[in-house]
C-alpha cells in the first residue's frame, strides 16, 4: 500500500537543495577595514558634536521616506560601505538628536565613553549569551565581580554582595537592563513573598509609590494585573509629597493603614532616591519605619522595599553623597543606572537584593533543556532566574573596562563636576530677579522658571515658560525639557494645582564650565527679547 508523501518539490527546489548556498561573509580583512571606518567616523562624531544642533531637525516621516521603501534583494557586499556612510549622514544624522552633545541638558544624561564602547565591542564580537552559568562562566562570574565592586563604590552594606554570602548573606547583584525591568521584577519578588506567606489570599494587593515616582513604577502594576491602566489607583497607590516634593511618610502611613483596615494587602513600596522631575530624595529610613510600624500589613510578610535610585545612585560612588541612600540596609533592593551618569552606554543597570532567593523563585522556570550538572549543584548563579528574559548579553564587559579605565577616583571627580556646574547654575539664576528656583537643587538638576509677573494668571505664567524653553529648543543651542511640581503657598499645599518648571540637567561627558555659562546667557537672551 503507498503512502502518501505530500507535494514533491518542483524540479528547481530540488535542484537547489542539491547545491549549497555560498553566503558571502565579512572576511576578517573587511572586517578590519570596515571597523576601522566605523571608530573614525564615531571619533570623528564625538569631535564634531558641539557644532550640531542638539534637538533632531527633521520633520516626522522624513528619515522614514528617505530610505528605500524594500530591503535589497542582492547584497552589495564590500561595494555597498560607501552607499551606507553615505546614508548615515544625509537621511539618518538629521533625525539624530544629541544626547552626547555638551549642550544636552534634558531628561537626563545618556553617558557614553570609549572604554564602554569598546566593551559593547567586544561582547557583540564574543557574541555570548549568557544565561546559564554553564553558557559561558566569564559572562556570569565577570558581571557577579563588578556589582560586587559597584555596590562596594556606593556603600552597600555586604549583605547585598556577594562576598557578603562568606558571612552568611543572601544577597548579590545583576545587571538589568533598564531601571523599569529592575522595578518589575522588584514588584515580582515582593508578591511572591506576600503570597508565600498565606495571609493575602482573596485580598487585593496594593503597591505604593511617591507621586512624583517614575512612570516605570506604575507600568510595573500594570504589567503584573494590579492596575487596569494608568489611571486605576486601586492597586497602586501614589502617595503625596512634601514641600520638597519627597515622598511624604505619613501620608503613606496612613494611606497603608486605611487599605489594610478596607481588607487590602500593602505588599510592596518604592522609594525614590532622586526623583526624574526634581531629583527629591524620598526618606529610605522614615519608609522603612512605615512599613515596619503595625499598620504594615499581614503577619509573616513585610511589604517589601525597592529604591529606585536609577540616576542618583552614580552620585553614591562620593561618600560626601551617600546620605542619599541613608538607610538602605533595611531595604530590600536597590538599583541604579550607570547608563545614565556614570560613562557606559545603555544598557546597563545595577541591581541588588538582600535575599536572591525571592528574586529567583519567583521567576525560575526551567525547562529540561535547560537542565544541566553545574545548575543542578546548586553552586552556580544563572542568571536567567533573575530577570524577565532568558537571553542576556556580556553587558559586564563595558561596565568592567569603564571602571578599570577611570578607576573610583575618576569616576567620583566626574561626578563631583557635574554636581558644581549644577550650582554654579543655580547660583546664576538665584542672582537674576526675573528667575526663581523651584526645587531643591541636591546634585545634578536645577528646576527654574520666569518668575510670575505681577497679577499674571498662572496659565499665563506656565505658558510663558513654555514658550522660552521651545524658542531655545528649536534655536538648536540647547535642549531642555519640563516638568510639573505640585504648587505651595504659604507653607500648604495647593489642592489640585501645579506648575510647569524647566529642568537643565549637567550631565554630558562633554560639558565644561563654558557650556553652562553659555546656556545661562542663551536663556537670559531669550528671556529678554519676549
Amino acid at each position: 500500500m503507498e503512502t502518501n508523501r505530500g507535494h514533491e518539490p518542483s524540479g528547481e527546489r530540488a535542484r537547489s537543495s542539491e547545491q549549497a548556498f555560498q553566503v558571502e561573509h565579512m572576511t576578517p580583512a573587511e572586517f578590519r577595514r570596515v571597523g576601522h571606518r566605523f571608530i573614525d567616523w564615531i571619533a570623528d562624531y564625538w569631535e564634531r558634536v558641539e557644532s550640531l544642533p542638539v534637538l533632531a531637525r527633521s520633520r516626522p516621516g522624513e528619515v522614514f521616506e528617505g530610505l528605500a521603501e524594500h530591503a535589497p534583494e542582492v547584497g552589495w557586499g564590500e561595494r555597498g560601505w560607501d552607499g551606507v556612510f553615505d546614508e548615515i549622514e544625509r537621511v539618518l544624522m538629521p533625525g539624530v538628536t544629541h544626547w552626547q552633545s555638551p549642550n544636552f541638558y534634558a531628561y537626563f544624561p545618556a553617558n557614553v565613553s570609549g572604554p564602554a564602547v569598546l566593551g559593547e565591542l567586544l561582547s557583540a564580537g564574543l557574541g555570548v549569551q549568557g544565561m546559564l552559568w554553564q553558557t559561558s562562566p566569564a559572562c556570569t562570574e565577570l558581571e557577579m565581580r563588578m556589582l560586587d565592586w559597584m555596590g562596594e563604590a556606593i556603600g552597600l552594606p555586604r549583605d547585598f554582595l556577594f562576598s557578603g554570602r562568606s558571612s552568611g548573606g543572601l544577597g548579590g547583584g545583576v545587571i538589568q537592563g533598564t531601571a523599569s525591568e529592575a522595578a518589575l521584577v522588584a514588584m515580582v519578588a515582593a508578591r511572591s513573598r506576600v503570597l508565600g506567606s498565606g495571609g493575602a489570599r482573596g485580598r487585593r494587593l496594593v503597591a505604593y509609590a511617591s507621586e512624583q515616582a517614575h512612570s516605570s513604577i506604575l507600568k510595573a502594576a500594570m504589567i503584573m494585573g494590579l492596575c487596569r491602566d494608568a489611571s486605576d489607583r486601586e492597586g497602586m497607590r501614589l502617595v503625596e509629597t512634601t514641600r520638597d516634593h519627597a515622598m511624604d511618610p505619613a501620608a503613606l502611613e496612613e494611606r497603608m493603614s486605611r487599605d489594610a483596615a478596607e481588607g487590602r494587602v500593602p505588599f510592596f513600596v518604592c522609594a525614590t532616591v532622586g526623583t526624574t522631575g526634581s531629583t527629591a530624595v524620598d526618606s529610605i529610613a522614615q519608609i522603612a519605619s512605615v512599613i515596619d510600624s503595625r499598620l504594615a500589613g499581614v503577619p509573616g510578610a513585610r511589604p517589601y522595599l525597592h529604591v529606585d535610585a536609577a540616576h542618583a545612585g552614580s552620585a553614591c560612588l562620593c561618600p560626601e553623597m551617600r546620605w542619599l541612600i541613608a538607610g538602605v540596609e533595611r531595604a530590600d533592593s536597590l538599583c541604579f543606572n550607570p547608563h545614565k551618569w556614570l560613562l557606559t552606554n545603555f544598557d546597563c543597570n545595577c541591581f541588588w537584593t538582600r535575599d536572591h532567593r525571592e528574586v529567583s523563585q519567583a521567576l525560575s522556570v526551567t525547562p529540561e533543556y535547560l537542565r544541566n550538572a553545574a545548575s543542578e549543584s546548586g553552586g552556580v548563579v544563572d542568571y536567567r532566574d533573575w530577570q524577565v528574559p532568558l537571553g542576556r548579553r556580556f553587558r559586564s564587559l563595558k561596565l568592567w573596562l569603564v571602571m578599570r579605565h577611570y578607576g573610583l577616583e575618576g569616576l567620583r571627580g566626574y561626578i563631583r563636576e557635574h554636581v558644581r556646574l549644577a550650582g554654579m547654575f543655580e547660583g546664576l539664576v538665584k542672582g537674576d530677579d526675573r528667575f526663581e528656583v523651584c526645587a531643591p537643587t541636591t546634585m545634578n538638576l536645577v528646576t527654574f522658571r520666569l518668575r510670575p509677573a505681577a497679577g499674571e494668571d498662572p496659565f499665563a505664567t506656565d505658558a510663558r515658560n513654555r514658550a522660552l524653553m521651545e524658542r531655545l529648543n528649536e534655536s538648536g543651542t540647547l535642549f531642555l525639557t519640563h516638568t510639573t511640581l505640585p504648587t505651595w503657598e504659604d507653607g500648604r499645599r495647593v489642592p489640585g494645582s501645579s506648575r510647569l518648571v524647566l529642568r537643565l540637567a549637567v550631565g554630558s561627558a562633554r560639558t565644561m564650565q563654558r557650556h553652562v555659562q553659555g546656556a545661562w546667557e542663551a536663556i537670559t537672551r531669550e528671556a529678554g527679547l519676549h
